[in-house]
């Protein structure tokens, strides 16, 4: 005769598994994004796994990124989607008459060609800044360039929009490197990109006597 089997007053169901909420943007999170930067609703830059790009990589909250757009990513988790308008006053402010200046020609010392467009990085007179620098006009027969030192975005409303590709409490590998705190805080992958191109292109009037090396020149997208 087969016993009874004894029973129990709680059932043997498996607990359901608990999984720890997401990791969310935060200050001191290190955060990877994929974006696409519009201007007038033309592509001005992108950073898409679909052309190979590794994302960007920045630490929140350490002023990397535009106050605004960190503000927009705030509490977001990998795998969200972003679409963030920036008018100039959140983004790089309106263009200023007063940062256009003549220089010398010769500051460019050693440039083939210097035409209306090109993009420099140049160190400010005191050298503790670096500034960006777009030629305006050359006037080749009075030997001077007008030299506009607003932001390439100045006046701009920005148009981002993008996922959160991951949210973590260390940096990768990739995103571990040193980034010059006076590059980084322009902001937008322009000119964290052009930064690999620069500088020297404008020196004190001190300095003029001996011809200086030939600065790099960028593009608009950061592109030697």
């Amino acid at each position: 005769m087969v016993g009874d089997i004894a029973t129990h007053d709680h059932d043997h169901e498996s607990a359901p598994a608990h999984f720890g909420a997401p990791e969310r943007v935060s200050v001191g999170k290190y955060v990877t994004i994929n974006y696409t930067l519009r201007t007038n609703g033309q592509i001005r830059h992108i950073r898409s796994a679909v052309w190979g790009d590794e994302p960007l990589e920045y630490q929140h909250g350490s002023g990397r990124l535009l106050p605004a757009l960190e503000r927009a990513l705030e509490g977001k988790a990998a795998g969200e989607r972003f679409e963030v308008t920036l008018p100039p006053e959140e983004a790089y402010g309106e263009r200023d008459k007063a940062l256009q200046q003549r220089v010398p020609a010769e500051t460019f010392g050693g440039v083939d060609q210097i035409e209306p467009g090109m993009c420099f990085l140049a160190h400010s007179d005191d050298e503790r800044r670096v500034e960006n620098v777009i030629v305006t006009e050359v006037d080749e027969d009075n030997g001077y360039v007008v030299v506009d030192t607003n932001h390439p975005l100045a006046g701009m409303t920005l148009e981002f929009e993008g996922s959160i590709v991951t949210v973590r409490d260390t940096p990768t590998p990739a995103g571990h490197q040193h980034i010059d705190p006076t590059i980084a805080s322009m902001g937008d992958g322009l000119a964290l990109a052009a930064a690999q191109a620069t500088v020297d292109s404008r020196r004190k009037r001190g300095d003029q006597s001996s011809k200086p090396p030939a600065p790099d020149t960028v593009d608009e997208n950061g592109n030697r």
